[in-house]
């Protein structure tokens, strides 16, 4: 069970940035995939991510310092756990999540994730209501690994204040954090 303590993420074996357009893919890794049909820099961190020694940062999502990220849709975003912080974390193997219909203010826990490592408290980028949770994480907590911006996504909230979003940094500023 979650023991709700944070954990501080400090280092980054090297990073890659997934790059272009995003777009609904023919290959099957979801809407943020820039991967020519299962070929291409995207597909390599899909495919070989039990392998790999860097972090990915994807344009076009938002960062918060505490290494989650937020996907902004009009007044709906999607939330979860950057790779760089499941890379710190190691095997994940429990996540806690809010119960639809909670209000979360931004910089405020909503769950936990524990690994074979540390147990870690998860912040909301943004406020608002809880709309959906990622059940599947429940059955399979390792998705935040192998998958933390598609299948490893954690909540969906009606966003109640959009300008916070703007305190957030951009996928540049989120790679330089990660490499200090």
């Amino acid at each position: 069970q979650g023991q709700g303590h944070a954990n501080t993420f400090t280092s980054l074996a090297g990073k890659w940035q997934a790059q272009g357009p995003r777009h609904q893919s023919q290959c099957g890794h979801g809407p943020l995939c820039n991967c020519k049909n299962g070929e291409g820099p995207f597909a390599a961190y899909i495919n070989n991510n039990n392998n790999r020694t860097y972090a990915t940062v994807v344009d076009g999502l938002k960062y918060a310092e505490s290494h989650e990220w937020c996907k902004l849709e009009g007044d709906s975003a999607t939330i979860g756990i950057t790779d760089f912080a499941q890379a710190e974390l190691g095997d994940v193997v429990y996540v806690e999540l809010p119960e639809v219909g909670t209000t979360i203010e931004a910089k405020e826990t909503f769950g936990v994730v524990e690994s074979v490592k540390a147990a870690s408290d998860v912040y909301s980028p943004v406020s608002g209501e809880v709309v959906e949770i990622n059940e599947a994480l429940v059955d399979d907590p390792s998705k935040l690994n192998s998958e933390p911006f598609e299948g490893g996504w954690m909540m969906k909230i009606k966003v109640s204040d959009a300008s916070e979003a703007d305190a957030l940094m951009d996928s540049d500023a989120y790679s330089k954090q990660c490499e200090e």
